[in-house]
């Protein structure tokens, strides 16, 4: 690994923890950065200990691990189609993971769980949708995004007939879920996230490192000795399941995945996006996200999908700009 990505993500996992100390900090009973220091070297067994490890530590390694979950799914999918908006939120998946939250809900009530699985049963689905029908002799990433795009937007119809037709508490609960939040997520909801995302990752070290060899091309690829549609398609797998377990547990946070891989690839300067950087950067922009999330309206929480829906706005509105001077 080079130098200058060495260095880069030594400083985004520095600039995490100090993230996390202000964030396991902050709150309706406040904890100097020193005390929280305390706390987790073992210094301090007061009610201060109960305050910053049972009820506000979930709360951060969530956001670490989705972040790095959203920047890796990321990561996969601009590297597969080649293109800095080839990401699980312009593809659609989230509005799959949504409709099959909003069934969850309208089926079963509430339950975290039930909504869960409905979300990443949604998210699955969904993807072999686009993938089947943006297949034709092999997957281009172009139209790959333009069938995401529209599977995507028949869904969002899709989503907001069901809301019509629930009844008014089911529809809060979905409105709720739908804006992507880590709000009231406790060590129960960390444990799974951890399981799936451990599981993924170990899929994705079995892959290999084909990814960089597909990013050249599939003739390149055949030369070296890669059968591209299978590598694309387990590769494909895996970034959905990323980007599903993630949208199960906190709903649909738009962006991250996004912004994640190509802000890790300016910094470090690499040729093409480094999942690592990525994975980095995303548990970075998620924390940051949600600290502020947490401080813009206190006492009052936002719900950290909208901090990065606005933050993720304009920098879509950046790239898109970039991206249509290059081809002026």
């Amino acid at each position: 690994m080079p130098l200058r990505s060495v260095l880069v993500i030594t400083a985004l996992v520095v600039g995490a923890m100090l993230l996390a100390v202000l964030a396991l900090g902050v709150g309706d009973y406040p904890v100097t950065p020193m005390d929280v220091v305390n706390v987790i070297t073992g210094q301090d067994s007061s009610f201060t200990r109960v305050v910053v490890l049972d009820f506000r530590l979930p709360r951060i390694l969530l956001a670490l691990v989705l972040g790095a979950a959203l920047g890796i799914s990321g990561a996969i999918f601009q590297a597969l189609t080649r293109n800095p908006l080839g990401s699980p939120d312009v593809i659609g998946f989230g509005f799959g993971s949504y409709t099959g939250a909003l069934v969850a809900i309208a089926a079963f009530g509430a339950d975290y769980y039930l909504t869960a699985l409905g979300a990443v049963v949604g998210g699955l689905i969904t993807a072999a949708l686009v993938y089947l029908l943006a297949y034709k002799s092999g997957i281009a990433g172009f139209r790959l995004i333009i069938v995401g795009i529209a599977v995507g937007a028949a869904l969002s119809s899709v989503n907001q007939w069901i809301v019509i037709r629930i009844k008014l508490h089911q529809a809060i609960t979905a409105s709720i879920w739908n804006q992507g939040t880590l709000n009231g997520l406790e060590w129960g909801q960390l444990y799974p996230v951890l399981i799936c995302v451990g599981v993924a990752l170990l899929a994705l070290l079995t892959v290999g490192t084909e990814l960089p060899v597909l990013q050249m091309g599939d003739d390149a690829a055949g030369a070296l000795g890669v059968r591209p549609e299978r590598a694309r398609l387990a590769y494909f797998v895996i970034g959905v399941v990323f980007v599903a377990v993630a949208t199960a547990a906190a709903g649909p946070i738009s962006f991250v995945a996004l912004a994640a891989p190509q802000l890790a690839r300016r910094l470090t300067g690499a040729p093409g996006v480094s999942m690592c950087s990525a994975a980095v950067m995303g548990a970075f922009l998620l924390l940051l996200s949600d600290l502020v999330a947490q401080i813009a309206l206190a006492p009052a929480q936002l719900p950290v999908g909208a901090v990065t829906v606005s933050v993720g706005g304009l920098y879509l509105v950046w790239l898109l700009v970039i991206q249509a001077r290059r081809t002026a």
